[in-house]
């Protein structure tokens, strides 16, 4: 494959140790990687030449990767993933990374080849191809095109980002089967090793919001996982 052709992964960390390490590996999985110390490189790198995935550390300087994702998110580079580093085993930490945006997030110290297989992943989950398969869905008044990636919730258009959108696909396929959040992160995030599932959790709680004006509901199945159900037309809202 030529260099061009190689996916590129912007690492973003201040800890020269710590891109040293993920080059070394990142490279090795045969991807072409960058650097940045900080926040405001990585911006600036981010603008100029968009990478195809974006490692970020949250303890910053000048800008911390707190704000860099947000500022991501709500500009032209909303669709660029991200996978958080964090040195703090903090549960509110990980979940606010999540509701930011984040695709996923890896604790510091970490196991290199673990960061690796998240990548691959998270870049398997968002090629073009991935989720441009299939027809159009409607349940109710939601109508979901994977081609074009647009939701409408009686005929007005949703904003969800990637995540919301490809669970929301998956579970609106097979309406009123349950899932497991481990089936969930096979299907969305790719995951095919043992990892946390509060990513998950995070996601269908962003989703129900955004469907709280349709007439479909994710229904918890106490010790099991997640189930996509459509409500009678004008019945009552749960």
């Amino acid at each position: 494959m030529s260099d061009e052709a190689r996916p590129t992964i912007l690492v973003v960390d201040d800890q020269r140790n710590i891109r040293a390490l993920l080059r070394l590996y990142l490279e090795q999985a045969g991807y072409r990687v960058e650097e940045a110390a900080d926040g405001e490189t990585a911006l600036q790198r981010i603008d100029r030449a968009p990478p195809d995935l974006l490692i970020l550390d949250l303890m910053l300087p000048r800008i911390d990767g707190w704000e860099l994702c947000r500022r991501l998110r709500a500009g032209e580079h909303a669709a660029l993933p991200i996978l958080m580093l964090t040195a703090r085993d903090d549960e509110v930490d990980k979940i606010v990374g999540l509701e930011l945006g984040a695709d996923d997030y890896v604790t510091k110290p970490f196991n290199p080849r673990e960061v690796v297989a998240r990548v691959k992943a998270i870049l398997r989950r968002v090629q073009p191809a991935a989720a441009a398969e299939g027809s159009v869905v409607q349940l109710g008044d939601v109508r979901l095109d994977p081609r074009r990636r647009e939701v409408t919730i009686a005929g007005q258009p949703v904003k969800l980002r990637r995540r919301e959108f490809d669970l929301l696909y998956a579970l609106m396929r097979e309406p009123r089967v349950v899932f497991s959040r481990e089936q969930l992160l096979d299907r969305v995030w790719g995951y095919d090793f043992p990892v946390q599932t509060r990513t998950v959790d995070v996601h269908v709680a962003a989703l129900r919001r955004h469907l709280r004006p349709s007439r479909l509901r994710i229904e918890t199945e106490p010790g099991i996982g997640y189930r996509l159900v459509l409500l009678p037309e004008g019945g009552p809202s749960p």
